[in-house]
């Protein structure tokens, strides 16, 4: 009996293991429920919105006179020369690199003057004869006056013939002529000389002002000529030489808003270089005549004071200041740590409906802890000025509660 049960034993099938699924199934199912979770933890993250400190935007009196006009142009000097060659020669030596700064009359570079030399040399040479001839025909001509005078005397005492007189007249003309021609060509053998001296003093290129070099555009063992030769391979200039206290801003103003530009107006500049930084700046002259195809008028804007940052032919905009407008234009103030700098657009984050709002802005002159704003936004609006997170335009956030 019992060897009969024990044999039903053997064969009764266990079926407790299939209620436990098998390692990779645990697995795979406690992947998915973490999974879950932390999906929920960051919807409820996400929901509740990033924690943000905020400030009001406050009302002000530091907007200043209204703006009048805005305008782009760029930043140029009124003194800027290209320095050249008088005559086309070899460059033998080149004394200056960019970015120095140079004197009036200083060396720049210096040309093979070896043909200058030699027909300097020979001119003197040529001078210095007819100057040895020019004495020849003064001793002649003595001669022939004593010899004159001679027969004269002798001629009174009807002892020498009118013929010999005559002939002794003639040669004394014929000496007085010829030295007065060789007085000539000695002058002319000296302003020769002045000549190739001057072509000797052209072989050294000085500097027509003071100023900072720009640009280098030759090096020694090239040819430089004052006129564009062919080919490519003649220099037309040595370097570009600027003088910074000459710079100014050139500015092309619409015909249709040149009534709201005048001589002496304040103008506020910013370089696209320096965006946060205000120069202030003033009309100088509206130039007198138009430009048909683009109907601009240009106009000259000159700074009140001259910065080593400021450069030639940087981007600038101004905006004119309408001083006759009575009162100041309303400006607001926000902390400058609510301003960002956006795809180049000055723009602040502002809170509603418990999501942050992008909002381009125009910066007026800023305070020592603020940013003037004049306009993009309204008094009572809250800014963001920090947080816990990255901004972004339409992201929901939450202010902490007092």
């Amino acid at each position: 009996m019992n060897s009969s049960m024990s044999a039903l034993d053997d064969l009764r099938i266990d079926r407790g293991g299939e209620n436990e699924p098998p390692p990779r199934r645990r697995r795979w199912l406690v992947l998915a429920v973490a999974t879950l979770a932390a999906a929920g933890a960051f919807w409820a993250w996400v929901s509740a919105g990033v924690s943000v400190v905020t400030a009001p935007v406050r009302q002000t009196e530091a907007g200043g006179p209204r703006v009048a006009l805005n305008a782009s142009g760029y930043v140029t000097a009124r003194r800027a020369a290209t320095v050249s060659a008088k005559t086309t020669a070899r460059v033998v030596e080149v004394m200056l690199e960019e970015g120095l700064r140079v004197e009036q009359d200083q060396v720049l570079a210096r040309l093979d003057d070896t043909n200058v030399r030699t027909n300097l040399r020979l001119a003197e040479a040529r001078g210095a004869a007819a100057q040895a001839a020019l004495q020849e025909t003064r001793v002649w001509r003595e001669n022939a006056d004593q010899e004159l005078r001679r027969l004269r005397e002798l001629a009174a005492n009807h002892i020498a013939t009118a013929s010999e007189l005559d002939r002794a007249l003639a040669e004394f003309n014929a000496r007085e002529a010829q030295l007065a021609k060789q007085t000539t060509e000695v002058e002319v053998a000296v302003r020769e000389v002045s000549v190739w001296q001057q072509q000797l003093e052209d072989m050294v290129i000085r500097a027509p002002f003071a100023g900072i070099v720009t640009m280098k555009n030759a090096q020694p063992g090239e040819m430089i000529s004052p006129i564009s030769a062919g080919g490519g391979f003649t220099r037309t200039g040595i370097a570009t030489i600027v003088d910074m206290t000459s710079l100014e801003i050139e500015v092309d103003v619409n015909e249709s808003y040149l009534n709201r530009v005048r001589t002496a107006q304040p103008v506020e500049a910013t370089l696209d270089a320096y965006p946060d930084w205000r120069i202030a700046a003033k009309v100088i002259a509206i130039i007198p005549t138009a430009d048909r195809q683009k109907s601009t008028v240009k106009v000259r804007v000159g700074f009140e004071q001259l910065d080593p940052r400021i450069l030639p032919d940087m981007a600038v905009k101004v905006a004119f200041r309408d001083t006759d407008t009575a009162g100041t234009a309303p400006a607001l103030a926000v902390p400058k740590a609510a301003v960002q700098r956006v795809e180049g657009r000055d723009v602040v984050f502002v809170v509603q409906a418990g999501r942050a709002v992008l909002r381009p802005v125009k910066l007026g002159t800023p305070g020592p802890d603020e940013a003037v704003i004049l306009s993009g936004l309204a008094a009572g609006e809250r800014v963001i000025t920090g947080g816990s997170g990255r901004l972004r335009d339409g992201l929901r956030v939450r202010e902490p509660r007092p």
